[in-house]
């Protein structure tokens, strides 16, 4: 069965609606009609009548449509497609009664009872076209927003994500200027080697707003290995990640920063070291991940303050708020026996329910 043409929004053409509605109309009249029908000429009466009026309203169309060009009101609008309709009826119910009445003499009455109807059905037909006119701007109006919005959320997204890379640089090379220093070359070397596969991992990867957890494990063993080029057995790492996480969704480089944060306050202030330990899991439909380091217990707020620079914990809260709006969690707590605790928790998604989420919105 062939389809019928519609436009760009899925809306069926003008002449498709136009035709399927004057057929309809024309059906209404002629079962309307139905106790007439023996009355000589009705139902051919009837039948110029609809056609008529479809090729009268076809004419209208150019002039409705530019009447909508213009910044009218509706009253306006519909003032000015009442002058139209009444100049199209007059004549066109002129050739109706010539055509109905063909052996017989122009009846003045029946010219102007039909001038009324045909003034009227041209009037709804002009209201008709632009309710459906003005509809149809308001929706690609509401799209034309969500594209926008949707730009500007991948762009302010981008610029987040892209502001980590330097911060994550500049201090992977102080910690490297810091090894030579102290006398420790072959580790300053394979520190730049590690540096160097993990910023070629960010550049190979998509620029995706967010990306499965497993990557984001896989990102974080990579940075904790240059960290632990470092601060060699002073570091230790304890990951926890439920097997059911791994497929859902996160921000890239949720937690690079979080990491680097942790080591940076949490491990390497103290001389005996410390633990970063990692936990994801499922809590109330909703992704949790916990970045916690140790920490001296000796200090509950130092651990855990930002950066000097105050990029890390900072973008990934605006991140958040970016990507999920109310939606999530984000806490920092500092537990009695020490360190410091960060918490995430996320809306519970896959990339196959994004994207289905994603067309809905396209």
């Amino acid at each position: 069965m062939r389809k019928l043409k519609r436009d760009d929004l899925g809306f069926p053409t003008f002449w498709t609606v136009q035709i399927v509605g004057w057929v309809c109309y024309y059906l209404w009249g002629s079962i309307l009609l139905l106790p007439f029908l023996r009355q000589p000429g009705a139902l051919r009466g009837n039948t110029v009548f609809f056609i008529s009026l479809f090729i009268v309203s076809s004419l209208l169309r150019p002039v409705c449509h530019s009447l909508m060009g213009h910044a009218y009101s509706w009253i306006a609008l519909e003032m000015r497609a009442f002058v139209w309709s009444l100049l199209a009826g007059i004549p066109a119910a002129y050739v109706i009664q010539r055509l109905t009445t063909l052996h017989h003499p122009l009846s003045w009455t029946g010219w102007l009872t039909t001038s009324v109807e045909s003034t009227f059905n041209l009037f709804v037909w002009c209201s008709l076209y632009f309710s459906i006119k003005l509809w149809q701007q308001s929706i690609r109006e509401r799209q034309r927003l969500l594209r926008a919005e949707a730009e500007v959320r991948d762009a302010r997204l981008s610029a987040l994500r892209y502001q980590l890379n330097p911060h994550f640089l500049f201090n992977s090379l102080n910690a490297v200027s810091t090894l030579v220093l102290e006398g420790s070359p072959p580790a300053a070397t394979r520190m730049l080697s590690q540096i160097g596969d993990f910023l070629r991992t960010i550049l190979d990867t998509e620029a995706a707003p967010e990306t499965p957890l497993s990557q984001e494990i896989a990102f974080a063993e990579q940075y904790l290995a240059i960290e632990q080029t470092r601060l060699g057995p002073r570091l230790r790492v304890d990951m926890a990640i439920s097997p059911e996480t791994l497929d859902a969704l996160v921000p890239s480089m949720l937690l690079q920063p979080l990491i680097e944060n942790a080591v940076r306050h949490g491990v390497a202030p103290v001389v005996e070291g410390g633990t970063i330990r990692i936990e994801s899991k499922l809590h109330d439909a909703h992704l949790q991940i916990k970045v916690q380091n140790s920490g001296p217990p000796s200090s509950r707020l130092a651990p855990c303050r930002q950066p000097a620079d105050g990029i890390g914990i900072a973008n990934t809260a605006e991140r958040l708020q970016t990507l999920y709006a109310s939606d999530h969690k984000f806490v920092l707590q500092w537990p009695e026996t020490g360190g410091c605790e960060v918490t995430v928790e996320l809306p519970y998604r896959k990339r196959a329910q994004s994207q289905e989420a994603a067309s809905c919105v396209s």
